[in-house]
């Protein structure tokens, strides 16, 4: 018992990087903890708390959007896992030739990794919002209309590929790649608790470290928020940079982007801006402005500065309307329940990924995007998420006649049941929506 309140206590306080530095200093990179994926369960209780006391305060969440949120970051760590191991290599290459040699066990070594991650977080993050093309990867973060907590979960199957390989110069200072890994976790974990509503200013700690105030700025599609408050633990880079913002008491910030796509599919939130880039520079009249159009900030417009003119900015003030398409209670309840069950078959693939096939791997991920990809259509209401939902229903019966998914009797049995009986009922609906369509011989 004194061991699970032990392990309880240490799991909340990663939560706040509140950490021993020598319970988080590692030999090997193998040795260093899954911090995401111990948190969840704490993320879990934080959030159930935050919509009780929403609910308590008169809010009302829009269960699409939370959904929607959780699908995106079921997608984010399914993809952070399957490739964990490719930016190893490319590290361990280049600290050879490291300028300085720090031992892994030191404490200075400890400290010196936990300011350079936070700096070096502070100006990736800032190459996210003023890069267009790295935007691309990262809006996915932005678009919750709704900023609570499962805001943090929102992030990009793209994220790790990009952003973790820009801390590869660390290796040149001499940081091991354990003692990187642990704080690059570590720093992920902390923001989880700065997206809420709930939690008002924090006093003198707004001048020290990252806060929801602080972070809630961060969010704001408001002209005075656009390109603020970048710092993830440390506010100070902030303060120095010129980029720091103070939440204000007599403006309403408005959540999301400034320019929303209406849909909640998680799959399409992942890539549809790189779309947007695309076409922004084709449009261009020159290869010079095409070039700035993707390598310059997501505002830019020919003739403007870099990060784009402000004064032709969209003046988005509140209340904005919400985008939140009504479809039957029941639908909305399908799809949550199967958002549940594919995080869990998420989390078979994670136990099962040290010992599994390639082949088994990609079948997996590739059912939990498939999986995803329909059950959040349904949030859109979309006329072929039925009939899809009637393939990926198959699909899982006639797989797990060969290979179970738990291998817990009792749980596949249950699998089997579920999805048997969601096939039937999406089959029956897509006949009887198809037949409406052919009498009133349109489509909505």
């Amino acid at each position: 018992m004194q061991g699970t309140m032990e392990a309880a206590v240490r799991r909340l306080g990663t939560l706040f990087y509140l950490v021993e530095p020598n319970a988080t200093t590692f030999q090997h990179a193998e040795e260093v903890p899954n911090y995401i994926n111990e948190a969840l369960p704490v993320f879990t209780v934080f959030m159930v708390l935050e919509v009780v006391m929403r609910w308590l305060l008169g809010e009302r969440e829009t269960i699409s959007d939370v959904v929607s949120g959780l699908s995106s970051g079921i997608l984010f760590e399914s993809v952070r896992v399957l490739m964990s191991g490719t930016v190893l290599v490319g590290y361990e290459w280049l600290y050879q030739y490291r300028i300085f040699d720090l031992p892994w066990n030191s404490l200075y070594t400890w400290l010196i990794t936990f300011v350079l991650v936070d700096f070096w977080t502070y100006w990736i993050h800032r190459a996210n919002h003023e890069i267009n093309i790295i935007w691309a990867v990262h809006q996915i973060h932005h678009l919750s209309e709704n900023y609570n907590l499962s805001t943090g979960l929102r992030l990009s199957i793209f994220q790790k590929t990009i952003n973790f390989n820009c801390y590869y110069p660390m290796a040149l200072l001499g940081i091991p790649f354990p003692s990187l890994l642990a704080h690059n976790s570590l720093n992920l974990v902390y923001q989880f608790w700065l997206h809420t509503t709930v939690i008002g200013k924090l006093g003198p700690l707004e001048y020290v470290i990252g806060t929801p105030s602080f972070h809630r700025v961060h969010h704001g599609a408001n002209n005075w928020c656009l390109d603020k408050n970048y710092a993830s633990v440390l506010a100070v880079w902030d303060f120095l940079f010129g980029t720091y913002e103070m939440e204000r008491d007599d403006t309403e910030i408005v959540y999301g982007l400034t320019q929303q796509p209406q849909t909640h599919n998680a799959l399409y939130h992942q890539v549809y801006y790189f779309g947007e880039v695309f076409r922004k520079a084709r449009s261009m009249s020159t290869w010079k402005d095409s070039l700035k159009a993707v390598f310059y900030g997501p505002g830019w417009t020919p003739g403007s500065p870099r990060l784009g003119d402000p004064a032709k900015f969209p003046v988005i003030t509140a209340p904005r309307p919400k985008y939140d398409p009504k479809i039957p209670q029941w639908q909305l309840l399908y799809a949550t329940s199967h958002m549940v069950v594919t995080l869990l078959i998420q989390q078979v693939l994670l136990n099962r990924f040290s010992g599994a096939s390639w082949v088994s791997l990609l079948m997996f991920g590739g059912f939990i995007f498939y999986s995803l990809g329909v059950v959040t259509a349904m949030l859109d209401g979309s006329w072929w998420a039925g009939p899809a939902e009637v393939v990926r229903c198959t699909v899982y019966i006639f797989n797990a006649r060969s290979s179970l998914a738990t291998h817990i009797s009792a749980l596949d049995t249950v699998l089997i049941l579920c999805y048997t009986f969601s096939a039937i009922i999406w089959t029956c609906h897509s006949l009887v929506h198809r037949y409406s369509l052919l009498k009133t011989d349109k489509l909505h």
